[in-house]
């Protein structure tokens, strides 16, 4: 027998692969079953019906996170399916394309599609919300060279004034601005509403925003708070203004060619 040779039929290099082979099918276990506690596809639909399919290795044990400031999060969560009911499959086929039912902008499908984040705010290392208006941070002010958006008209696509930016949301743990608060015109409800910084293109008599018509400010999704936004709250949010890219007007959704 040569060097390493355990039997006449069986080395040490052939158990060492072995083992290997054990080890990374172990670890692809365990990833897979891990992996099904948050983000993983555990829903499918067929036919516009949608339920939980586990997939042959089942669902792990439900295991308790420990949080500084949130209590105790339960992952896998046990809530029942979050079926969207305003929009139907364009075919009855699994994987069919979703058709918006009524309001497109809210449909939460396609580009205005979201996930179910916590309802309560992120907070920083200290327990504070991290997006909150500039009124009540004293310290913080726009830069000098700055365009200071307060007080400027805010226009859609269309060119028609959807309202005017009353307050600056700032992230006050990465010093960026987040949000601006504006206030839509009366004939769309004069209500408080929040634009996202990253649909905003700021100039120096106007705030131009491209993805929604002026008068779409009016069903912007609204937030309980004055003074801070949940994590849910800004996915909806952003998803109205995302859904607008494609269903603010029948064109958008045309083919380009």
């Amino acid at each position: 027998m040569g060097t390493g040779a355990i039997t006449q039929y069986v080395d040490l290099a052939q158990l060492i692969l072995y083992v290997f082979w054990a080890f990374f099918f172990g670890l692809i276990y365990y990833l897979t079953l891990e992996s099904k506690r948050e983000g993983f596809p555990l829903e499918y639909d067929q036919a516009g019906k949608v339920r939980r399919n586990p997939g042959l290795i089942g669902m792990p044990a439900p295991k308790i996170y420990k949080t500084q400031f949130h209590g105790d999060i339960v992952n896998p969560r046990a809530e029942p399916l979050d079926i969207i009911r305003n929009a139907r499959p364009a075919h009855r086929f699994n994987g069919a394309p979703l058709e918006p039912i009524g309001n497109p902008m809210l449909a939460a499908v396609g580009p205005g599609s979201y996930a179910n984040r916590p309802d309560y705010p992120d907070v920083t290392f200290e327990g504070q919300p991290v997006i909150v208006p500039m009124r009540i941070l004293p310290g913080f002010a726009v830069a000098k060279p700055d365009i200071d958006p307060r007080g400027l008209p805010v226009v859609g696509a269309d060119g028609a004034r959807g309202g005017v930016i009353k307050e600056i949301w700032v992230d006050r743990a990465e010093m960026v601005i987040r949000y601006l608060e504006l206030e839509t015109t009366p004939e769309n409800g004069s209500r408080k509403v929040m634009l996202p910084m990253n649909f905003a293109r700021v100039q120096s008599k106007k705030i131009a925003v491209e993805s929604i018509l002026g008068n779409q400010f009016a069903e912007v999704p609204a937030i309980k708070s004055q003074d801070q936004i949940t994590m849910l709250e800004e996915e909806r949010v952003m998803a109205y203004y995302g859904a607008g890219t494609l269903y603010a007007t029948p064109e958008r959704r045309e083919p380009l060619i």
